[in-house]
């Protein structure tokens, strides 16, 4: 029984966004004016958007779960969860859990997670300049891939 309510409340976003997603389409169904172009093209954009956000969690996961398991770290399957993955990259870092706090100050949380990646690529045993790579647009994307993956 538990399970079954687990699953309809992990349904039940995905259902609301998909709607939300539908709306706009359904609406220029009904209209064959080219007002409804903007409606589309909207929907498109939001649709695109939500893809590639949802692409990079889940390259972020594996890639965190994945320097868990190499530095044999506990509960790796933390990265999937949006705030223990913030406890998971501590444990990794060997950092006091309490820095949480400090990732959620807005300036304070860009100081944080370069301290914290510097020292995720030390125990992976990467220079730990490595961890300031996750201020360069590009790089931080390619930054825990290379960590996780890289021997």
């Amino acid at each position: 029984m538990k399970l079954r309510t687990s699953v309809r409340n992990f349904v039940r976003p995905g259902l609301f966004a998909a709607a939300a997603l539908a709306l706009p389409l359904v609406a220029s169904a009904q209209d064959d004016t080219p007002k409804a172009l903007p409606a589309v093209l909207g929907a498109g954009l939001i649709g695109f958007i939500f893809i590639c956000f949802l692409a990079i969690y889940v390259y972020m996961a594996l890639a965190l779960q994945t320097i868990a398991q190499k530095t044999n770290t506990e509960n790796g399957w933390f990265a999937w969860i949006p705030i223990a993955n913030i406890i998971l990259m501590l444990t990794i870092a060997k950092k006091p859990i309490w820095w949480i706090v400090l990732f959620l100050i807005p300036l304070v949380s860009i100081v944080m997670a370069i301290l914290v990646w510097m020292a995720i690529a030390e125990e992976r045993n990467k220079p730990s300049w490595w961890g300031i790579m996750v201020i360069v647009p590009v790089m931080n994307l390619i930054m825990p891939g290379y960590l996780a993956w890289s021997d």
